[in-house]
């Protein structure tokens, strides 16, 4: 059971941070920190002096696809969603409708046998559902080059609590590389958001190690709330070795985002050694599993009936998600994929926290 609570929808951050005023940089969204139930309040560019040196910050590397096609069924028009490319070259797709707004909503009836015409002369043919839990992503086979559509005709997946469309540079973190196979994800790994090159060096300055790892996330539609489908990672035999040397050490193993900790738990055996790795992973981290690696996450605030909240649960436990939600509720934090972030570490005893503290509040109290 994940952490109930409704977010109002005047807290969804309806667009990126450096254009809510003059002056602004991704790096101008608020960051709450928990420590177990200790909660402190901060801004994102604090975060080098909530770090310690020797810490490390996994971060995801793949770069976001402009992954949104419009095209026709029959006389219908439809908005294909590109989630994931598989091994026998078929791609995992969502069929949406436009919802009049700009954006889409959630589209029932699709069949195997059916034809999607997409611009540019190409056709998709829908083959079967994508595994037993529904029929919302179908694997279907493209007559045309996937991935020049998307680069042709492609935007960045959008949802309805956005204002508008947004260039695909503003979905591309600082840490985002170009796959040498035109590979990514559908949907930005958003915890990576609001690092700018300026914050990087000033960690790097403060000790702070940076070890990077690629998983392509799939589409994770906001209506579903589904567990996630089976992704492509790499945790590279560098990235494997700096993480198992900071866990021997005094440092803290930080994931950037709840792709970071599937992809470094996916690649950890039960004895929490860290191997490289590629593939697919099909790994869901819960409470009852787990993690193995990870010591803290920085992440994005997410919805209430959220797979991903298992996960952070996995990483602090019950109550503190529970009080840090409760937190962010009632300090009017912003939601989604422009909007706040949530660092949690190992909880510390008083003495620690005093001796490290950063202006900003402890339980809610000024220190």
């Amino acid at each position: 059971m994940t952490t109930v609570v409704r977010v109002p929808e005047e807290l969804s951050a309806r667009v990126p941070a450096e254009q809510r005023g003059p002056g602004l940089e991704r790096d101008a969204v608020r960051l709450l920190v928990s420590r177990g139930t200790a909660v402190s309040h901060h801004a994102f560019a604090e975060l080098p002096r909530l770090l310690r040196a020797g810490d490390l910050l996994v971060v995801n590397t793949s770069p976001t696809l402009a992954a949104a096609v419009d095209g026709r069924v029959g006389h219908a028009r439809v908005v294909v969603h590109f989630s994931t490319r598989g091994d026998d070259g078929r791609w995992a797709v969502e069929l949406r409708e436009p919802d009049g707004k700009g954006t889409t909503r959630a589209r029932a009836g699709t069949r195997a046998g059916s034809e999607v015409r997409l611009p540019g002369g190409g056709l998709l043919f829908p083959e079967e559902p994508l595994s037993e839990r529904g029929e919302r992503l179908w694997w279907a086979r493209a007559s045309a080059d996937v991935r020049g559509v998307l680069r042709e005709h492609g935007r960045p997946i959008r949802y309805s609590y956005t204002d508008r469309d947004q260039p695909l540079s503003v979905y591309q973190t600082v840490f985002a590389l170009p796959s040498a196979d035109g590979a990514g994800s559908a949907e930005m790994p958003s915890a990576g958001r609001p690092f700018t090159a300026r914050l990087v060096a000033e960690l790097v300055s403060r000790g702070v190690q940076f070890a990077p790892i690629r998983l392509h996330t799939g589409v994770s539609s906001g209506e579903a709330h589904e567990p996630p489908y089976a992704e492509r990672f790499a945790v590279p035999e560098a990235s494997a070795r700096l993480i198992n040397n900071v866990r021997a050490g005094d440092g803290r193993v930080v994931a950037v985002g709840t792709t970071a900790v599937r992809a470094v738990e996916s690649a950890a055996g039960v004895d929490g050694v860290v191997r490289a790795a590629t593939g697919w992973t099909e790994l869901v981290v819960t409470p009852e599993r787990g993690v193995r690696v990870v010591d803290g996450l920085l992440t994005g605030l997410h919805e209430p009936e959220a797979s991903h909240l298992l996960m952070l649960e996995a990483v602090a436990g019950r109550p503190a998600v529970d009080r840090s939600y409760e937190e962010a509720l009632r300090g009017l934090y912003l939601w989604h994929e422009f909007g706040d972030v949530h660092l949690i570490l190992p909880e510390e005893d008083l003495t620690q926290r005093i001796a490290s503290a950063t202006p900003g509040e402890i339980d809610g109290r000024p220190m």
